[in-house]
């Protein structure tokens, strides 16, 4: 690679890493806020923002602050075409969270991520809400496990630097994967946050390849050993429906 394309790529990173720094408990932020959270110079963020508000990325609010540009609009619809789950995969999600009264989630992995493209809520009052969108990391928790499965080494080690046990987690990463490859499911209590359980089955593809995973998620003294047999027949069954909606099912 030239030095040239080493450098356009520096610059769509930085790009898309100030792009990072808004989300929904921050839609506006001034330039100092978007200097500090980049690290970048004041000359080189002023440079990258005004090539995202060409674009329509960015827009400037009346208080002089960065928000989200309307360029978004055209790509939101995009993306909610492509990843819209078909009728059927979303009954089957809205009949798990009625018959076991907890919330249900589909993951798909991004990177040392996964991402949360569809959910249906629980109807009790104490649940465990993730929203469509939202990044979670990959070192905890069942939906992680299953994704795991089957991943490369250096993508293992890469989310094991990110996690609070540094490069030793990534043999327990491994043999949490494997261990959902062997069960056909992954269960976890407490791992990511304090009180909080989940049970994972993976989502295949046609070719067997896992492509997404569908959980539950709750309060912990919720998932006991009597329910959790019956989280994992049930979310195995649906798994099957849900696959055939995926656009990265092959």
């Amino acid at each position: 690679m030239s030095e040239s394309e080493r450098g356009g790529m520096r610059t769509v990173q930085r790009a898309i890493d100030i792009l990072g720094l808004f989300g929904e408990e921050r839609p506006a932020l001034t330039l100092r806020e978007i200097v500090t959270g980049s690290g970048l110079p004041k000359t080189t963020a002023l440079r990258l923002l005004q090539t995202l508000r060409m674009n329509g990325l960015l827009w400037l609010d009346e208080h002089g602050r960065y928000t989200a540009g309307p360029t978004f609009l055209r790509w939101v619809r995009l993306a909610d075409q492509g990843w819209r789950l078909p009728a059927t995969a979303r009954r089957a999600l809205r009949e798990l969270a009625a018959e076991h009264r907890e919330t249900v989630h589909l993951y798909v992995r991004r990177d040392v991520h996964r991402i949360c493209i569809a959910q249906e809520e629980g109807p009790q009052a104490l649940r465990h809400v993730v929203r469509v969108g939202d990044e979670l990391p990959l070192w905890a928790g069942g939906p992680s496990k299953v994704l795991l499965i089957d991943a490369e080494a250096a993508l293992v080690e890469r989310v094991a630097r990110r996690s609070p046990h540094g490069t030793k987690h990534a043999r327990t990463l491994t043999e949490w994967a494997a261990e959902a490859e062997r069960a056909g499911y992954a269960v976890s209590h407490g791992e990511h946050e304090e009180g909080l359980s989940s049970v994972a089955v993976p989502v295949r593809s046609r070719g067997g390849e896992v492509v997404a995973t569908l959980s539950f998620g709750g309060p912990s003294a919720r998932f006991t050993a009597e329910r959790v047999p019956l989280f994992v027949a049930s979310l195995t069954a649906a798994a099957r429906t849900v696959a055939g909606g995926l656009p990265v099912t092959g």
